[in-house]
């Protein structure tokens, strides 16, 4: 089971709001998905990230792989 952390599309048309989640790299984007650790608004300014370092941390270390966008995201929030 490939285990990817990724970004799940949330919001209105043209309003996006993003759900940063633990899935299979299998599952379409927007299904299901294993565990919930965090959000992402790019609507707001400055755009507002949120995401528990504990759970990504514990994840990463369980060979989940972070998408190039969750990885600049991790890396903003001085989690990487």
């Amino acid at each position: 089971m490939a285990v990817k952390i990724r970004l799940r599309r949330m919001g209105a048309k043209k309003a996006p709001f993003y759900r940063v989640v633990v899935a299979d790299s299998r599952f379409p984007r927007d299904g299901r998905s294993i565990d919930e650790i965090g959000y992402y608004d790019p609507t707001k300014e400055p755009s507002v990230i949120k995401i528990d370092a504990d759970k990504a941390k514990d994840w990463m270390k369980k060979g989940a792989q972070p998408t190039d966008t969750v990885k600049n995201l991790l890396k903003k929030e001085g989690i990487l």
